[in-house]
């Protein structure tokens, strides 16, 4: 007897993970040695456990983005509204590593983690809405979103842009 393969919440939960995956090529690419030197909390996670936390977040919450649709009428049920924030959170997620380890833009990266937080509360509240499973399983990213903001911010702060200044070459005039 063979168990029936849901395609749709295979792909459900396989979707965010595409994202981190490229994430992770483009982290993998500037850890050393930009990251490395630069200065970080002690009390931080450890490099090695951001793809297993990330990949366990990317599964919950495409899990839940499946409860939602099934239970919430798809595309066009009440459904529709959520699953586009939802959506809107995905890119906005996706969007953050190439700013903070492609562009090395602190600032804007701390910016773009406050978007993925109030776009994942959202989401979160408006999955809840309904099926409270689906909003539960946003919880531990919500949680994440919050460690992960914190780094962001502490590392901005800490590594501060030093301001271009040409130098003029006093024996040229």
């Amino acid at each position: 007897m063979s168990l029936p393969v849901n395609i749709q919440m295979i792909g459900a939960i396989v979707l965010p993970n595409l994202g981190g995956i490229a994430g992770g090529i483009i982290t993998k690419k500037n850890l050393n040695p930009w990251y490395e030197n630069l200065k970080k909390p002690k009390c931080r996670p450890p490099n090695w456990a951001f793809g297993p936390v990330w990949t366990t977040l990317y599964s919950g919450i495409g899990y839940a983005s499946y409860i939602a649709f099934k239970d919430g009428g798809g595309f066009t049920g009440a459904a529709k509204l959520p699953l586009l924030l939802y959506g809107t959170n995905l890119l906005a997620n996706w969007a953050w590593t190439p700013i903070f380890f492609g562009a090395k833009d602190l600032d804007l990266a701390l910016c773009e983690i406050n978007l993925i937080t109030v776009t994942a509360i959202g989401t979160g509240y408006l999955f809840y809405k309904i099926n409270p499973l689906a909003g539960y399983l946003f919880i531990p990213y919500v949680a994440w979103l919050g460690v992960a903001t914190w780094l962001n911010y502490r590392i901005a702060k800490d590594n501060p842009k030093k301001p271009n200044i040409l130098k003029i070459d006093e024996k040229s005039n």
